[in-house]
């Protein structure tokens, strides 16, 4: 069923463009609604289209939150996007894929623009994590990973990941060394980034001595608890002249499943939906791993982001720590990973993440990402990882 997709993908090419893209800061946003943050990134979406954009002209929206089912028990819908935002004459679609929904939810929507239903839409994502304490908005602690007689109790993310974190470390000699400088890393570029939570460097021995959350993570190995919002604007290639000269097309989206507890995995050094979404992504844009230049990896620990560097192609299986330290990842390196900060030192609002890193895309393709910029950046790749590792979502993006 995969290849016979692949082959349709490749007879039929896959374009849609991306004219606007904005977001709110990242952070404790204890001074704004998730109402409040949904209206900001949208206006500042709306303001960056470079010729601007009638309201009217979206024909549907999607809002992307795992807020509601996962984090605060509250009901979302379609309405939590419409009613801010007076969009209430246009269909709007709640995507929920855990920590992919945001990715998802620009997937969703540019295949519905492909299908000829919609020439503009808009995609939204939002989550409010912080007015509830730290723990009650981890999802594994709200009992959605433990409800099941058979399944371990108190199942944390910290835990579920440094499980790939230790067999990768067991499996090629990967260090904890290594995992401190992905955060090293970005902490640093977040520094760059005007809309990161954290925008301080730290050390690898910082890194090292703090407080050990999960082994062999600690604490400047996870990602932050975070407010926040992003929007994008999608619409026809045809239709986007009218609202920019230069635009951004999405031209490879891929989607992949695995199974849903962690003890039936497969293997624990890698994450086969990635791998699946990767390869379908590529075959699509039509492009390999290395002619991607710049890219936003889903980082919520930094075991996470090493092992994607190998189930992406960016460099060979069981060499993610030999290219951290060679600084390949780094801006400035052969394939900058992170440049916005990354979850680690961006943030994390769960639904918004993914729409966060098209934002990033969007800039980086352009040449609007200011002391962060990737030098003639062409091709820009997103990638997010759902639950841990039972999604995942890679969309890739080219400025021709």
């Amino acid at each position: 069923m995969l290849e016979g997709g692949l082959k349709v993908a490749r007879q039929k090419s896959f374009k849609v463009a991306v004219v606007g893209a904005g977001m709110t800061k990242f952070g404790e946003l204890f001074d704004q609604s998730y109402e409040d943050m949904i209206v900001e990134a949208y206006r500042a979406c709306l303001k960056s289209v470079d010729k601007g954009i009638d309201e009217k002209d979206i024909q549907a929206a999607w809002l992307a939150t795992v807020q509601g089912s996962l984090i605060r028990r509250e009901l979302l819908s379609g309405t939590s996007l419409a009613e801010p935002l007076g969009l209430l004459s246009i269909p709007v679609t709640r995507i929920e894929n855990l920590c992919a929904s945001g990715s998802d939810a620009i997937r969703n929507a540019a295949c519905a623009v492909m299908a000829g239903l919609y020439e503009t839409v808009l995609v939204v994502g939002a989550e409010k994590m912080r007015d509830v304490p730290s723990r009650a908005s981890l999802v594994a602690n709200r009992g959605v990973m433990s409800h099941l007689w058979w399944h371990p109790r108190g199942a944390t993310a910290p835990m579920v990941f440094g499980q790939i974190g230790t067999a990768h470390m067991h499996a090629y000699g990967t260090t904890r060394e290594h995992f401190a400088k992905v955060a090293v890393k970005n902490h640093y570029h977040g520094t760059f980034n005007p809309h990161a939570f954290y925008r301080f460097e730290i050390t690898v021995e910082q890194v090292l001595n703090a407080p050990l959350v999960s082994w062999p993570l600690g604490l400047y190995d996870c990602c932050p608890t975070t407010d926040g919002a992003a929007a994008v604007i999608l619409t026809t290639p045809e239709r986007a002249r009218q609202y920019t000269d230069r635009p951004v097309y999405l031209i490879g989206t891929g989607l992949g499943i695995d199974v849903g507890h962690s003890h039936w995995r497969s293997t624990y050094t890698e994450w086969p939906a990635n791998q699946q979404a990767a390869k379908e992504a590529y075959a699509m844009a039509g492009i390999t791993p290395r002619e991607v230049d710049v890219a936003e990896l889903h980082d919520c620990f930094t075991c996470t982001e090493l092992v994607t560097y190998e189930d992406l192609g960016f460099c060979e299986k069981g060499r993610g720590g030999a290219w951290i330290e060679s600084g390949g990842p780094w801006l400035g390196g052969e394939k900058p990973c992170n440049v916005s900060g990354g979850l680690k030192a961006k943030g994390h609002p769960v639904g918004a993440t993914g729409v966060a890193q098209a934002c990033e895309i969007f800039l980086q393709l352009r040449g609007e990402a200011g002391q962060r910029q990737v030098a003639n950046a062409r091709i820009g790749l997103t990638h997010n990882i759902g639950g841990a590792g039972q999604v995942s979502c890679v969309n890739i993006y080219s400025n021709e």
